[in-house]
């Protein structure tokens, strides 16, 4: 996991319309970047609609969510509308995002190994610092967990 204070990783990727989108695009501005293993799964989907239930409070914030997986950009566009996700999706085909923040790697799951993302989340500082990382979150209210640390955050 990155620490509080690490540079937080830049990235350009495609959201779910196919446009490019980076990191940079929201400097001075607290960001939340959020890893998730695949759409349209459970864990996923409840995690999604956790962000999504509480969109409004980010947005008043002025704060960026950005949901990051290794899907390819079709399954993110039928994720975001079959849930009707108003934040970005980003897909990071080969993981190399997911590599630098932490969130990719070797996985064991039903006697089988492979390659696939970490459900962790990052608060991006406005100076473009971690402020906060979560590790292996739980799926359920997690937009909670992330709106409490920007409280925190925000009033410090």
């Amino acid at each position: 996991m990155l620490s509080s204070g690490e540079p937080a990783p830049t990235f350009d990727l495609e959201n779910q319309h196919g446009e490019t989108v980076s990191l940079s695009s929201v400097d001075g501005e607290y960001a939340v970047v959020y890893f998730y293993p695949r759409a349209d799964t459970p864990g996923c989907t409840t995690e999604a609609k956790s962000f999504r239930d509480q969109f409004a409070k980010f947005e008043e914030r002025g704060i960026t969510v950005f949901g990051i997986s290794d899907d390819p950009v079709e399954d993110l566009a039928a994720f975001a509308e079959k849930h009707d996700l108003p934040f970005e999706l980003l897909s990071d085909p080969d993981g190399e995002v997911g590599r630098s923040y932490d969130s990719y790697g070797e996985k064991n799951m039903f006697g089988r190994t492979f390659d696939g993302v970490f459900r962790n989340t990052y608060i991006v500082a406005p100076d473009g610092t971690i402020a906060r990382a979560f590790e292996g979150v739980s799926p359920a209210d997690h937009a909670d967990e992330v709106l409490d640390a920007l409280t925190e955050l925000q009033n410090a």
